[in-house]
């Protein structure tokens, strides 16, 4: 299990824009992705809960990956993170 925290730079958050392109990041992996944020825990995998948590720009988010590729899983979702979800700002 790899674990790790990250905080959200994108000027809107995890909307809905950003949250899909998490979870078909996500997705595209075999190891299973958690996110916390503000005593939330999302499934990545899932869109509704990826919205749940509500994490706006400057939110720290704690990242939980277990699985035969988490080490590839965490890299290319704080990749997706520090790109600011490829959002042009």
């Amino acid at each position: 299990m790899t674990n790790t925290t990250a905080q959200i730079i994108n000027r809107l958050g995890l909307h809905a824009r950003a949250a899909a392109l998490l979870v078909k990041l996500s997705n595209s992996f075999q190891s299973e992705i958690y996110m916390k944020h503000g005593g939330n825990s999302a499934n990545t995998k899932n869109i509704m809960e990826v919205l749940m948590l509500a994490a706006t720009q400057g939110s720290t988010v704690d990242i939980s990956i277990d699985g035969s590729d988490e080490e590839k899983a965490m890299e290319a979702v704080l990749e997706l993170i520090a790109n600011k979800f490829n959002e042009a700002e």
